[in-house]
């Protein structure tokens, strides 16, 4: 997670020279805080949706007419359940989360000046591990052989296209975004499981509340 975070913060000071750059005279920066909800989609075990949490920091500037650019880093932690019986043999939702960090670069189409837009644009996501509860890492994954800590080291990559609103005054906005995970979330569990086929596409909905300086 040391070496996630060193990426991200490289990654967000090389997009604030950028935007200082191009967009001297209109920068708006902000801080934004708000929640997730996160779905992993996969046949391979039964997973229920979970809420989790954001934290970034925003630049938007003008681009060309109505349009503005729009860099974000953001913090999260991501959060979903799977289906395992305990050691008892009893029926048990194991929560895992995932911390990740994001960078994205969106397009956003003013429609009202200061009070309504609509972005869309590519997000790059850098994962760490899932993270259990204490006590339920032996739990068996209902339906497979697999322990709840055999799962846990995903891909540390995805790329999420997203489109979303944002709305509200000049210094305080709210924002709800869609993101949908085009690779393969589990993909890096099939390196130490011959035999198996993982696949699971990850989606994310997001609201944020944008505090802009």
């Amino acid at each position: 997670m040391k070496k996630l975070l060193f990426t991200v913060t490289f990654l967000l000071f090389s997009t604030f020279i950028f935007a200082q750059y191009h967009y001297r005279d209109s920068n708006r920066i902000g801080l934004y805080f708000g929640i997730n909800q996160f779905t992993l989609d996969t046949k391979n075990f039964e997973t229920q949706s979970g809420q989790g949490w954001n934290a970034g920091l925003t630049v938007r500037g003008n681009f060309y007419n109505d349009w503005d650019m729009v860099y974000n880093v953001q913090f999260s932690e991501n959060n979903f359940s799977v289906a395992t019986k305990n050691l008892a043999l009893q029926n048990e939702a194991v929560k895992y989360a995932l911390p990740s960090a994001q960078i994205s670069l969106q397009w956003s189409y003013k429609i009202a000046e200061e009070n309504l837009s609509v972005e869309f644009g590519p997000v790059f996501q850098l994962n760490g591990k899932l993270k259990t509860a204490y006590g339920n890492e032996n739990n068996r994954i209902s339906g497979t052989t697999l322990l709840a800590k055999d799962i846990e080291d995903i891909s540390k990559f995805n790329f999420y296209p997203t489109a979303g609103v944002t709305f509200g005054v000049k210094h305080i906005r709210l924002n709800i975004s869609y993101q949908y995970g085009l690779l393969n979330t589990l993909g890096n569990l099939n390196n130490g499981n011959q035999g198996m086929n993982f696949k699971g596409n990850s989606s994310i909905l997001n609201g944020n509340l944008i505090l802009y300086f």
